[in-house]
């Protein structure tokens, strides 16, 4: 896991800014959770409990396909994501924060015309025609929301330390 210093270039535009600072953020923000997720016991981690996953463990992986998917949608490549797991729950952490920085890496290399170009999906669920940056801050909005989903669940099973993931946190703390 590279957690390195952010090397933006300040002349892109500042949508172009945002999307990779964005990018270096998530990977961020899912590797502090991850490491603090590897402070707890496994098996509280797989437990069960109320919620849209049923455990810790399925929102780590359901965040790991989505951004996995998204990033097949980005590079305009076979879709990636969602298939049948099976997989141990260190698995899941590493393969999260790997695909994070694969995600941040891929939105770094991008130029500003590749970013604000639009990609059509056509998918069994929905159809659209969304410039890039939007598709780079739905998986992000969508990445954020699940690590609030992991920390409330930690909350309900006796987790008390959770980490600090704001993205302001980041900008200020992170970097």
């Amino acid at each position: 896991m590279k957690q390195q210093e952010s090397t933006i270039e300040v002349s892109v535009s500042p949508i172009v800014y945002l999307m990779k600072n964005y990018a270096d953020y998530n990977l961020w923000a899912n590797a502090t959770l991850v490491n603090w997720l590897r402070t707890k016991p496994a098996d509280v981690l797989a437990q069960e409990v109320p919620s849209s996953f049923n455990s810790i463990k399925a929102t780590a992986l359901h965040i790991w396909n989505t951004q996995r998917y998204w990033l097949s949608v980005i590079k305009r490549s076979e879709p990636d994501g969602f298939g049948e797991f099976t997989g141990t729950l260190d698995e899941v952490l590493q393969g999260l924060v790997e695909q994070s920085d694969i995600f941040a890496d891929y939105v770094k290399q991008m130029t500003d015309e590749a970013i604000e170009e639009s990609t059509l999906v056509q998918s069994p669920w929905f159809e659209c025609n969304f410039q890039n940056f939007e598709y780079i801050m739905q998986v992000m909005n969508h990445s954020t929301y699940h690590r609030g989903q992991i920390i409330t669940i930690g909350r309900n099973l006796g987790f008390t330390d959770a980490p600090m993931t704001d993205y302001n946190f980041y900008n200020i703390h992170g970097k």
